[in-house]
């Protein structure tokens, strides 16, 4: 008798895998297609802009087209990434497909015009549009709809970075702050993997740094990483924050939602022009290259932390995650001059440290940290996530993001801003 309920239990399994396989092939495929489309065209607004810088000048233009263009058509997608998120926890109703296209050409006006954004929210916007429409072509009920709403995070953020496992880790652990959502674990790897597959199929470029030197761990090292964690995760605080005090403000003095971005382009074009920060627009690719190889300034993040703050605050779109690369990783530059570690290794642990303590996903980016720079690095890597997860508070640059479990052991109840209890 248990012979046989254990072979049952097997074909069952056997049969939602096979059903989570097909599912994902022609979600990651699809979800694969477009990051690959919207990194070539990001890769190509990025060199026309930086040949031809005056188109700077017209940022605000660009502005009142992302605004208008969401105020119009996009009303009810103008959420981005909390929307899925929402829909997750409390579904109402299946994500627009139309989130995807209005957030890909959105984040090529901001990029074109020379905004400081980056690229994540828009393949996971992307990726959850895509995948929703699933929901309804196979009257999926609440289960498997959450289990494809992370499916679609997974392969966009997997496809857009080059990084199948920590996209898939990102999925499941992003949607509840300290649980993760173990019932998708299958599909979010099936996904990740295929979809990154289809978009390196495509031709489609993803960045590389390397680290170079780790030393050897010891004890003095472990407090060093500790002091820079705690550093990187206040930074990431400040970010989340700052974020959302432009979007308040903005929301306070401009009170027509597509004139924002048009006033928030003219402040950023004027300050551009002003003190040739041409290094802040965009994803700012070469300055993090070169935070791995040469000094950089000291106020290098502190300039693209207000740059991108204030873009995306103001209504332009694109994601934080590569701002947040930037912002990290010349910080750890920074704290070279303090913190008696290499150079390479201090920025990649910022690299991606300020992101985990932005969106508390310390094991995601743990991961990330491994897959880009190697397991040489992978416990530096580690603690530096974990610490700057703790210390940056319950803030995140999600506002829809729930707190599953406490930080800490405290029995304190913390509601940061912007950040909901799930009890």
């Amino acid at each position: 008798m248990k012979d046989k309920l254990y072979n049952t239990l097997q074909w069952q399994l056997l049969l939602y895998v096979g059903k989570w396989l097909v599912i994902c092939l022609m979600v990651g495929a699809l979800v694969g297609t477009a990051s690959a489309l919207f990194l070539k065209g990001l890769n190509w607004t990025t060199a026309w802009r930086e040949s031809h810088l005056w188109i700077i000048a017209l940022l605000p233009l660009g502005g009142l087209a992302i605004g208008l263009m969401y105020y119009y058509w996009g009303s009810e997608v103008v959420k981005g990434n909390n929307q899925l998120l929402e829909e997750f926890h409390s579904p109402k109703k299946i994500i627009p497909f139309k989130m995807a296209p209005l957030v890909l050409l959105g984040t090529l006006i901001t990029h074109f015009f020379g905004g400081s954004a980056g690229r994540e929210g828009t393949a996971v916007q992307m990726g959850g549009a895509i995948a929703d429409q699933f929901t309804r072509w196979f009257k999926f009920g609440r289960r498997d709809r959450q289990i494809i709403l992370v499916c679609g995070i997974s392969a966009g953020f997997a496809s857009v970075f080059g990084t199948p496992l920590a996209g898939a880790v990102f999925a499941l652990e992003v949607l509840i702050v300290g649980r993760m959502r173990y019932e998708a674990l299958v599909p979010s790897f099936l996904i990740a993997a295929i979809s990154n597959y289809v978009c390196n199929l495509w031709g489609a470029s993803h960045s590389h740094y390397s680290v170079g030197f780790v030393p050897e761990f010891s004890i003095s090292y472990l407090i060093y990483a500790i002091a820079a964690g705690i550093i990187f995760g206040l930074t990431a605080s400040l970010f989340a924050r700052a974020t959302h005090f432009w979007s308040a403000l903005s929301a306070r003095l401009i009170k027509w939602a597509p004139l924002r971005p048009f006033f928030g382009g003219i402040v950023l074009a004027i300050v551009i022009f002003s003190f040739g920060a041409y290094q802040y627009t965009g994803l700012g690719l070469p300055m993090i290259q070169s935070a791995f190889t040469e000094q950089v300034e000291v106020y290098d993040f502190a300039a693209k932390l207000l740059f991108t703050s204030f873009t995306l605050g103001v209504g332009f779109k694109g994601g934080e995650v590569t701002p947040l690369f930037f912002i990290g990783a010349t910080l750890g530059n920074a704290l070279s001059l303090f913190i008696p570690l290499p150079m390479a290794l201090l920025a990649a642990m910022g690299f991606v440290a300020v992101f985990s303590g932005a969106t508390n996903t310390p094991l995601a980016c743990t991961l990330m940290g491994i897959e880009l720079f190697g397991i040489e690095s992978g416990l530096f890597i580690a603690l530096a996530c974990v610490t700057a997860y703790l210390f940056s508070g319950h803030s995140s640059i999600y506002s829809a993001q729930i707190i599953g479990s406490p930080k800490h052991i405290s029995r304190i109840r913390m509601k940061g801003k912007g950040i909901n209890s799930e009890e």
